[in-house]
């Protein structure tokens, strides 16, 4: 399991719920902060649909591949805020205490918000906004930074700011596994809705070739930005614990680690750096 994300015991210096920069409340504030943009620019565009079409946008949002890792961004960091503002007043996360296949989820969970936005923005940008008018209107433009360029802002939150681990690489295959139920998705649409979600998935008009072509490029691109994202990860942590000498700001609540006999990392960690 410590492969997958979940070591025993789980995320025993709190890494999820910790910054080296911003204290735990100020973290959990701007999670929470996040979390209500994300959540008020989706259920602003399900109001404006039920005004403009008959909510017939909406029924069709949970088609498209951007819009079901917005609805994915807004629960993480949701949840990433409840989990924080309760280790801040408490020393200890829910998630310390949740059975092992909801921490594999949860770490999943934070791999598919640090990777897919980054996705959704190169594809849209690069293949989409071409053939589109992305700034047509105010409310295009609006909608377009907001879910396609906004969303890799909040990835890059959750990838510098937290004190997070690299993902683990077994979590690639989980990712493609979900490009690939996507991609169903988007067929199932096409044979019950009549319409394509994305242009390029289109075989009438690109040729199959060019239709795997895509889906394959895809799945590569997905690979080749979890690498960049781990990366990145790898040197944030270098350059904040190896080289700045940021440990961490932790819960002024928690007391020691967990684990290892009370010696653990977090222990080590406190022993150098005192709560605030």
């Amino acid at each position: 399991m410590k492969l997958l994300g979940v070591s025993s015991p789980f995320d025993p210096t709190n890494r999820f719920q910790t910054s080296s920069i911003l204290s735990p409340v100020v973290l959990a504030c701007a999670r929470l902060l996040i979390a209500c943009y994300i959540f008020a620019a989706l259920f602003y565009r399900i109001a404006r649909s039920a005004a403009f079409d008959g909510s017939h946008s909406t029924r069709d949002s949970f088609s498209y591949f951007t819009n079901l890792t917005y609805w994915g961004l807004g629960c993480y960091f949701a949840a990433a805020a409840m989990h924080t503002l309760v280790y801040a007043f408490s020393g200890r996360a829910p998630l310390e205490r949740w059975p092992k296949v909801l921490q594999f989820l949860h770490s999943l969970l934070y791999t598919t918000i640090i990777t897919f936005p980054p996705l959704v923005t190169v594809v849209y940008w690069t293949i989409l906004a071409p053939d589109e008018s992305p700034f047509s209107t105010l409310y295009s433009a609006w909608s377009n930074i907001s879910f396609h360029a906004l969303n890799s802002v909040f990835a890059i939150f959750e990838i510098l700011i937290p004190r997070t681990e690299r993902p683990p690489w077994l979590h690639i295959p989980f990712l493609i596994l979900i490009l690939a139920g996507y991609l169903g998705v988007a067929y199932i649409t096409k044979a019950t809705k009549g319409f394509y979600t994305y242009s390029f998935l289109n075989p009438d008009k690109n040729g199959s070739g060019s239709v795997a072509a895509y889906v394959f490029g895809i799945a590569a691109a997905i690979c080749v930005v979890f690498v960049i994202v781990w990366l990145i990860v790898w040197l944030r942590l270098v350059l904040c614990e190896k080289v700045f000498g940021l440990k961490g700001k932790f819960s002024s609540k928690a007391r020691g680690g967990r684990g290892d006999g009370w010696r653990g990392e977090h222990g080590k960690l406190t022993e150098e750096k005192e709560l605030p």
